[in-house]
């Protein structure tokens, strides 16, 4: 089957490796030239994701039969309705579903409607004055959130303190005057999670949960990030996470799904729920409508149903099974130094990428050109998969050793001491439970 895939990143490497090895004739369109996605193409070629107009005309000169979108921004855009227009079945959202990640309002309104569980307090606003007061009689600490996409790099999270809430108010005053709303959430504490699931629009099928570490230094130090590695475990779920919270986060996404079929918004293709896991149980920070990156690169290569057989059954409606091999894997994401704030570009990197194979890891290609060059975000992603945790940690850190360059990564990502640390976080918050293995 001829498949068009939309985007040049590290997930989308994850997702094209995927594809192929299902039996996929794979054609590419992004605006870089992946180098890793370039040696599994059928072809490539170069255009900004978000011109649909370009794509369409591409996919029909390469008599494309199915396309798999990656990244967020051609979602936004309507990419999946343009594509189902010409006859080619999309694994995606619409336009008008794709707003559970790109309208922070309609996800927080959809909740709302239709009860569903793990739902937080919020309100939008457009005025000052008025979101001023609303903070000060809420009279606890709140998040501020812009309401379209951000990239993960958008949200302000105040501190414990309530003093904090003017730092809040101050940074809700400056989106108002740039974006002409704001988001106003109450403030969660506990531990972050990502849970992901196939979703044809009625069926649900869960993938492993995985941690991703957005701070750019160690020890969860640093500005927010893309995401600078995660970590998934054998078990499928995370040592800090009960079942009867997994339970808890999974009928959310079921609940979820329903309510945009409901709401004359079925939803197909990925659905990613940022969790927040409180002492009270787990709690959605946010939606993704696609997959995470870099969570993508933690399940995708532990499939063992055919990622092609899974797609066709999202766009046919008729999802049967999406089956994992139970293993540990560590991705860790290198970056060129300076990132997020001030990057390196331009300078090239070298890659040893049979050491690396040697090693038994894997490699994916983020943002970086088949020149080998830096072009300003993560880079490259090294994924150790094993079948304890401490064996993937150590095959991933092995193999970021063959990769050099003005480049930096954390070495805490999956370590034994940093998922600890998240078990202590957890308990401190006063949640009860006895860990899981991974």
């Amino acid at each position: 089957m001829k498949v068009l895939l939309v985007g040049g990143g590290g997930r989308e490497n994850a997702i094209g490796e995927a594809l192929v090895r299902s039996g996929a004739e794979m054609y590419v369109v992004s605006k870089h030239r992946n180098p890793g996605l370039a040696r599994l193409a059928k072809d490539y070629s170069l255009a900004r994701e978000t011109d649909i107009e370009k794509v369409i005309e591409l996919a029909r000169g390469w008599g494309i039969e199915l396309a798999f979108i990656g990244p967020e921004a051609p979602l936004e855009k309507g990419i999946v309705d343009s594509l189902e227009r010409e006859g080619i079945p999309a694994v995606g959202p619409t336009k008008d579903a794709a707003q559970i990640e790109t309208n922070k309002a309609f996800a927080r309104s959809l909740m709302e409607k239709y009860e569903i569980p793990g739902r937080k307090l919020f309100r939008v606003f457009e005025d000052v004055s008025e979101m001023r007061s609303w903070i000060d009689d809420f009279g606890r600490p709140v998040v501020v959130k812009p309401l379209g996409l951000t990239g993960g790099k958008g949200v302000k999270v105040v501190g414990y303190q309530l003093r904090d809430n003017e730092e809040a108010k101050a940074y809700a005053e400056e989106l108002i005057r740039k974006d002409g709303r704001v988001l106003i959430e109450e403030r969660t504490d506990g531990v972050e999670f990502t849970f992901q699931v196939f979703t044809d629009g009625k069926r649900v099928i869960p993938m492993p949960l995985a941690q991703d570490y957005p701070h750019a230094y160690e020890d969860d130090k640093g500005p927010i990030t893309g995401g600078m590695g995660s970590y998934s475990c054998s078990s499928h779920v995370l040592p800090f996470v009960p079942r009867e919270d997994y339970e808890k986060a999974l009928e959310t996404l079921k609940a979820t799904v329903e309510a945009m079929r409901k709401n004359g918004t079925p939803y197909k293709g990925i659905l990613y729920g940022q969790f927040m896991l409180s002492k009270d149980g787990p709690v959605i920070i946010e939606y993704n409508a696609r997959f995470g990156d870099p969570e993508a690169m933690n399940v995708l290569p532990l499939l063992r149903t055919g990622l092609l057989e899974i797609a066709e059954g999202i766009v046919d409606g008729n999802l049967r099974k999406a089956e994992f091999e139970n293993k540990a894997t560590v991705v860790k994401y290198l970056a060129p130094k300076g990132y997020p704030l001030g990057p390196v570009k331009g300078v090239k990197v070298q890659v040893d990428d049979k050491a690396v194979e040697e090693a038994r890891a894997k490699l994916y290609y983020a943002s970086i050109d088949e020149n080998f060059t830096l072009l300003g975000s993560r880079a490259i992603a090294v994924v150790g998969i094993a079948d304890t945790l401490e064996e993937a940690e150590k095959m991933a850190q092995n193999a970021v050793g063959y990769v050099k360059g003005e480049l930096f990564y954390r070495r805490d990502v999956g370590t034994r001491e940093s998922v600890e640390k998240r078990i202590r976080l957890m308990r401190e918050f006063g949640k009860e439970f006895e860990p899981n293995s991974c």
